[in-house]
């Protein structure tokens, strides 16, 4: 083997995201792969994702004996983005273990992007910046002919103690050049079984483009910048087909950071489903603004968009526009009620603790939630990350932790409106109050129409008596909690 590929996301050292059973290949590992092999490479696999730890590379590196260690990381997985402290210390490790042994480590990460030196110091070689298939082709390519590296963009590497850093590369416009995923290197029978056991149906997650040319404060992007990039229409539906036939999914995730934003490409894409007369179920993220564009939702509806996560991120305009989001609170509410005319489910993204958030912009984000009844939501605090406009406006109260140690941490690590202890607080109320609105909505469905109760819905009914009762409680304790850090 020359080259052994690895990723440093290990969903069991992320608690949260592992409870939710929903583990999805390394797709953005397995497009360099892909491209190494095309290239003439013997390459391989290290799908780090369910292992229990790190130590399981060992006897792979010592069997195969691979001439290079690439630890890739899935940039579509958007929890890599994070940078999260345990996968950092992992993949530190994974790098150790092969050094050891005279092999050469390349890393390719949003962490390491940013932090290129904590990486370089734990045994890393190379450090490729931003997108990462075309330089890693160019660099293994002089390693192996013997030639300089110096001319190579996109790359970050040691010599005699000084630190080299190359030229960025630009970011590839043509992505249907690149070959497919290499997804044979994958267990895929190991992620069906997951997603069987908990859920009674099978996943797999895709890519139609790359990187997003907006411009919110909080949003980092050491990949693609603000370049956006797509596939055409066709190579998408081509390797939908592929998974299908080879895999047999029940539902994709389309893992894009935007869906469909190049016009007419979610109805060309339609189309070409249609011709080759594929139906699928799929889930998207994308923004507000951009759904309410022509017939968008109408074209997302009829190719079988299951659910939309929005960056809805608070219900109070003031904030919105703190964080340069571009959108309106009118199009979230717009935008959730053709989606839902349309039986397409929205889910939302949210944030609190931004700088000049208080309970006004608090109680106006639980009031949307609330009314709007979104069919899931997903909670954060603001988080800092080097490279965007809100890390540069806090970094002066960024002290030694400036990453979380796993996505379900929610560590307020600036100092905003109120104590960070409020913020915890608030997160548990706020799905509280979003399930007892829920129960709330169940019962007058059940009293409009007098349909008889099921399971599902008499728990419904139950947990909204207990989530009434416990915010009273919640709330006291909230209004007792100081504001800033003394």
């Amino acid at each position: 083997m020359n080259i052994l590929f690895t990723h440093s996301y290990f969903y069991r050292f992320d608690p949260k995201q592992w409870e939710t059973h929903q583990p999805y290949p390394p797709l953005g590992t397995m497009y360099a792969a892909a491209l190494m092999r095309q290239n003439g490479y013997s390459v391989g696999l290290f799908d780090v994702g369910l292992k229990e730890n790190e130590k399981d590379i060992i006897p792979i590196l010592d069997s195969e004996k691979p001439s290079y260690l690439v630890i890739y990381d899935d940039g579509f997985n958007y929890l890599t983005k994070m940078c999260l402290t345990n996968m950092r210390e992992a993949a530190f490790r994974m790098a150790k273990y092969a050094a050891e042994r005279g092999i050469t480590v390349i890393v390719c990460s949003s962490d390491s992007t940013d932090h290129y030196e904590k990486y370089l110091t734990n045994h890393a070689d190379y450090i490729i910046r931003g997108e990462g298939e075309i330089t890693l082709l160019h660099l293994i390519n002089a390693l192996e002919s013997g030639k300089p590296v110096d001319s190579i963009e996109g790359i970050v590497f040691r010599r005699n103690e000084a630190v080299v850093l190359n030229p960025k590369r630009s970011v590839l416009k043509e992505l249907d050049s690149l070959p497919t995923p290499a997804w044979d290197l994958a267990d895929i029978e190991a992620y069906r079984q997951i997603w069987l056991k908990h859920h009674g149906y099978f996943a797999l997650n895709i890519a139609t483009t790359r990187g997003c040319p907006y411009k919110c404060s909080w949003c980092a992007k050491p990949i693609y910048g603000n370049r956006y990039n797509s596939r055409s229409p066709e190579k998408v539906v081509e390797e939908v087909n592929y998974l299908v036939i080879n895999f047999k999914p029940d539902y994709f995730w389309v893992c894009d950071d935007i869906f469909g934003l190049k016009p007419g490409w979610v109805q060309q894409f339609n189309e070409a489903l249609l011709t080759q007369n594929l139906k699928i179920r799929y889930k998207i993220q994308s923004r507000v603004d951009l759904l309410l564009e022509s017939d968008t939702i109408d074209a997302l509806a009829a190719s079988g968009l299951d659910i939309v996560w929005v960056g809805a991120e608070s219900g109070a305009q003031k904030i919105l526009d703190a964080m340069d989001k571009g959108t309106k609170v009118s199009e979230i509410w717009e935008a959730t009620r053709r989606l839902k005319e349309k039986n397409i489910k929205v889910a939302f993204f949210l944030q609190f603790g931004y700088p000049g958030e208080g309970q006004k912009e608090i109680d106006e984000t639980i009031d949307m939630v609330k009314t709007l009844l979104p069919d899931d939501i997903g909670i954060s605090v603001s988080y800092p990350l080097p490279g965007t406009k809100f890390y540069e406006m806090v970094k002066t109260q960024l002290k030694d932790k400036t990453n979380w140690t796993d996505s379900d941490e929610l560590a307020m690590m600036y100092q905003a409106t109120f104590h960070p202890e409020f913020y915890k607080k608030l997160h548990r109320i706020v799905h509280k109050e979003y399930r007892k609105a829920q129960g709330i909505e169940i019962f007058r469905k059940m009293t409009r129409f007098k349909l008889l109760p099921d399971y599902k819905n008499i728990r419904a009914l139950l947990l909204t008596v207990y989530y009434s009762v416990s915010l009273i409680h919640d709330r006291f304790t909230l209004s007792r909690m100081p504001e800033k850090i003394r």
